[in-house]
């Protein structure tokens, strides 16, 4: 390419980027000039783009992934709310909402079709589960939106020869945001370009970005995580492998690779929430193995797992492009500059949303055997807590189902009788999936009439849960730390206003359940207040007459947070001897809910799951 040419190219990727960034953003719409704008004007152009939180085109207003319900096995495409614009989150919570959802494609947003499937079985691992649709959710441009959770055995892929994507040494560029507080050690939480069919064909064929604490080539500087080159058997963190890098743990992270194919590769990386990117490595392709120069690309595509589905890493992703040529350091430069504009936030260490830990006898977590692959009849234990374990993250449904990797805690055979064990199996309606949070702590499967129990009060990992006679011991504390919907009058659910906000003061009230609402889970203490959003059930004034309203508080101990479930449904303030109430029995969205004597009528109904 002549020099006048390149100065041309160069001069359009600066215009657009300033023209993107002095353009105000609609409320729907990314900001400024997005990642492939920037890398076509440069001459690189996108071959794959593919994001579960915005378009990545300035011109892109279709599908970007699919989710398929548990319940019935429909799917939906989760598209963008405006052309440029973010994910339609809200409408990935209608259609999910009482059930699970996977996500079980992310569609490529180049018309090229290069979409990602579910990874088959490999030379590494079988085949791989979509991940939980609703595990992570953070913010961009001010919207909500879903991330993808990546535990062990959730993997994705082109398998093939896709459209456009680098094979047999030819020059290519990839980034990637993910978190850099959800990582791990093992093989591999990579996007890029693989194996065209997902076994270990060798060394340089393959070229994907991965971040992960993985020094694969000792010394490593510090405990990582890094971002590194799966260049196929290796991680290389620059020259050949080694490299001094501190690398990078923030929230948010963008991950840069870019490759000419023969002689040279460079990493980089940043905060994807501000700040420039560092380059981490620029210079020659591996030389002291065989393979790696020049490159020997298939034109896979992967996200999540390794070239031949080594799928044992974990991680949380966000969005990502592949490119065609070798990208210059200013279109990447423009490139972290939108994406730190789009503002991301929130935390991408654990699952949020209204999934929550299980604590049981001896502080340890309610877990599933065998590592998040959650197949039916997996047992179910007590295992040291793991923030990052998605099946140590339960959803408390208003159906009184707990659920985790899309399935039910279910007693086996749906028995009834003392030392009955529980499982994990598809949610059926079943009485042996149904669980009730009670006040001492215990969980109460109402079939059985017996709770939940960890046999002989043990606490060691790997402790076998099984259903007992309830009898308030420490064996049968399992605090539900997300909570339970409580119902309301009409088959509505006790809601906080704002969405999610919960500042002191905001009304409580009936609004249509929510599966996926965290300020319609009600944590049940064992002093009889119900918490959610941290705060409290309260009544306003810490009042005691008719027709006090009740709102969320800060937790302080007062009379007007305790609450305990009477046998008809309803629960008593003891210190006002009154009922929570919806006034004159009304069921619409939005009832302010009060105290009223306790009459044992329908407008004082309030079920706890």
């Amino acid at each position: 390419m002549s020099r006048k040419r390149s100065l041309k190219l160069l001069a359009a990727a600066v215009v657009s980027l300033l023209a993107g960034l002095l353009v105000a953003p609609g409320p729907a719409r990314a900001a400024g000039s997005l990642p492939c704008d920037i890398y076509a004007a440069a001459g690189t152009p996108c071959v794959a783009a593919h994001s579960t939180t915005r378009a990545l085109s300035g011109s892109y207003g279709g599908r970007l992934y699919q989710v398929t319900r548990a319940s019935d096995g429909a799917t939906r495409d989760i598209g963008t709310l405006a052309t440029g614009g973010y994910a339609d989150a809200a409408g990935q919570d209608a259609f999910c909402n009482g059930t699970t959802c996977r996500i079980t494609k992310v569609w490529d947003q180049t018309s090229r079709h290069n979409d990602l499937s579910i990874a088959p079985d490999g030379g590494a691992g079988s085949g791989d589960r979509g991940a939980d649709a609703s595990e992570i959710a953070v913010t961009a441009g001010g919207h909500k939106v879903y991330g993808l959770w990546v535990s062990p055995g959730v993997g994705y892929r082109y398998t093939g020869v896709a459209s456009g994507v680098a094979v047999n040494g030819q020059p290519e560029g990839v980034y990637m945001v993910a978190s850099g507080t959800h990582v791990g050690s093992d093989c591999c939480f990579d996007y890029g370009n693989a194996e065209s069919t997902p076994y270990d064909t060798g060394n340089g064929h393959m070229d994907a970005v991965s971040i992960a604490t993985t020094c694969y080539f000792p010394p490593c500087q510090g405990s990582g995580p890094w971002i590194e080159a799966d260049l196929e058997n290796g991680m290389f963190q620059g020259s050949n492998g080694s490299n001094p890098n501190p690398g990078n743990n923030s929230p948010f992270v963008t991950a840069v690779l870019k490759n000419n194919g023969q002689t040279t590769y460079a990493l980089k990386g940043g905060n994807a929430q501000t700040g420039a990117l560092t380059t981490w490595w620029n210079g020659s392709l591996p030389t002291d193995k065989p393979g790696y120069k020049p490159m020997h690309q298939e034109g896979g595509i992967i996200l999540g797992i390794g070239g031949d589905n080594s799928n044992r890493n974990r991680g949380t992703w966000f969005e990502g492009a592949m490119v065609a040529g070798y990208p210059s350091d200013t279109a990447e430069n423009a490139v972290q500059a939108n994406v730190v504009g789009v503002g991301y936030s929130g935390q991408t260490s654990v699952p949020n949303g209204p999934a929550g830990t299980i604590t049981g006898p001896g502080g340890k977590c309610v877990d599933v055997a065998a590592d998040d692959t959650g197949a039916n009849g997996a047992g179910v234990q007590l295992w040291d807590c793991q923030g990052y374990a998605e099946d140590q993250h339960w959803t408390h449904f208003a159906d009184n189902t707990l659920r985790t990797l899309n399935r039910c805690l279910d007693v086996v055979g749906n028995g009834t009788a003392g030392g009955a064990q529980v499982e994990l199996w598809d949610c059926n309606g079943v009485g042996g999936q149904k669980w009730v949070q009670q006040a001492d702590g215990s969980l109460r499967n109402p079939q059985s009439g017996r709770c939940l129990d960890s046999p002989n009060g043990a606490t060691a990992n790997g402790t076998r849960l099984r259903l007992w006679d309830c009898n308030g011991a420490a064996a049968q504390k399992f605090a539900v730390d997300a909570g339970g919907v409580a119902g309301t009058p009409g088959g509505k659910c006790a809601d906080v206003a704002g969405d999610d906000n919960g500042g002191n003061g905001t009304a409580v009230q009936i609004w249509d359940c929510q599966s996926y609402a965290v300020d319609q889970h009600w944590f049940h203490q064992s002093n009889g207040a119900l918490r959610t959003l941290g705060r409290c059930l309260d009544i306003n004034g810490n009042g005691t007459a008719n027709g006090t309203q009740v709102e969320l508080w800060d937790c302080n101990g007062v009379g007007g947070q305790v609450w305990q479930q009477q046998a008809d449904g309803s629960l008593r303030n003891p210190q006002s001897g009154r009922c929570l109430d919806a006034p004159n029995g009304a069921t619409g969205n939005g009832t302010r809910l009060q105290i009223y004597d306790c009459n044992g009528s329908a407008a004082q109904k309030f079920p706890l799951s």
